[in-house]
């Protein structure tokens, strides 16, 4: 893979990860862009103690354009877009409507493929292995820089879930803080050592590995439905060997991932016949603490609880924060084995 680094019009950071170590680029972006978008600012639940960002100039941004006008296509004679290039296979760059910028934090996007009609399901194996050496190196990258405490890599796809561009991409935010749901699970795991002296997350894997929700695994990976799962389709998907984040990851873990998680996107589309919507989030540990509690991971969930019905958030997941799931985790673990390919 051949990594090349540049800037856009604006002084947006761009990064092509090409699959050719041959390949040389013409980095020029032609575009006579407006200054980037004023920072964001974060906000303090003092009731909850967590961080709210408000970011107003992202009412502006792209919403839905139709596939001729889409930002993330490659650039063209006649149109320029985001990505300079006539043709790519991954490229991050920094997002022009980002949630997080200026001493707040940075966003990235990260486009899976050149093709605007094709999927993270459906890009292969090869392409997929890219994507996890991006997503390692843009997790290094972005620890390293200055007030930085959390690495946050995932991918909302269909418009069910909110998704503003429906070309096939992941974003990826350097968080200038820990995230609650980091804090809570972190608090769990230093319980769980404090009560019973083991690690938490490898006591889970090794119940789920034996027990009946187990969706497929490897040498190196179990992708497994949660025992209480919150979500109608949800699968969690850990590593064998306990490490902390992304960049950890050696060859044969990241080669045997793309294996496995093409199979299970596979899957998920099979489950209704019908491309899911879904949130496919990264757990990584914080950047300068706990790194020796937390354990790599990453969770999909779908809002789609059948062919014709989303599960939308109501009173009690929204308001108190209790789930209320209406399919057995059992049950849609079995489905999913029985959508092998």
């Amino acid at each position: 893979m051949r990594k090349t680094a540049a800037h856009l019009a604006d002084g947006r950071e761009i990064i092509y990860y090409d699959e050719s170590d041959e390949l040389r680029r013409n980095l020029h972006d032609p575009r006579d862009l407006p200054e980037r978008a004023p920072g964001s600012e974060l906000r303090r639940d003092p009731l909850t103690r967590e961080q709210v960002v408000v970011a107003t100039h992202r009412q502006g941004r792209t919403h839905l354009p139709p596939s001729d006008r889409c930002p993330l296509c490659p650039s063209t004679k006649d149109r320029h877009t985001e990505i300079p290039a006539s043709d790519y296979d991954v490229v991050a760059f920094e997002n022009r409507f980002p949630s997080l910028s200026g001493d707040d934090g940075r966003c990235e996007v990260l486009c899976f493929s050149s093709d605007h009609e094709t999927s993270l399901a459906r890009v292969g194996t090869k392409r997929m292995r890219t994507i996890v050496d991006a997503w390692a190196d843009r997790s290094a990258d972005l620890a390293a820089m200055p007030g930085i405490e959390q690495v946050y890599c995932f991918e909302n796809r269909g418009p069910e879930i909110g998704v503003t561009l429906s070309h096939p991409h992941g974003q990826i935010y350097a968080l200038p803080f820990v995230t609650p749901r980091t804090a809570t699970v972190l608090a769990s795991a230093r319980a769980h050592r404090g009560t019973t002296g083991g690690d938490l997350f490898q006591d889970v894997l090794s119940a789920e590995r034996t027990g009946p929700r187990v969706v497929l695994d490897n040498e190196h990976w179990t992708a497994f439905v949660p025992e209480a799962a919150r979500w109608p389709v949800e699968v969690h998907v850990y590593p064998h060997r306990s490490v902390p984040d992304l960049p950890a990851l050696d060859d044969a873990e990241r080669g045997s991932f793309a294996v496995l998680y093409t199979d299970l996107l596979g899957r998920l589309d099979r489950f209704f016949d019908k491309p899911l919507p879904y949130v496919s989030a990264w757990h990584q540990a914080p950047v300068h603490g706990d790194r020796d509690l937390s354990r790599l991971r990453l969770e999909v969930f779908s809002v789609r609880r059948a062919p014709d019905k989303l599960k939308y958030p109501a009173g009690t997941e929204s308001g108190v924060g209790v789930f209320i799931n209406d399919v057995a985790p059992e049950a849609t673990a079995q489905r999913l084995r029985e959508l092998a390919p």
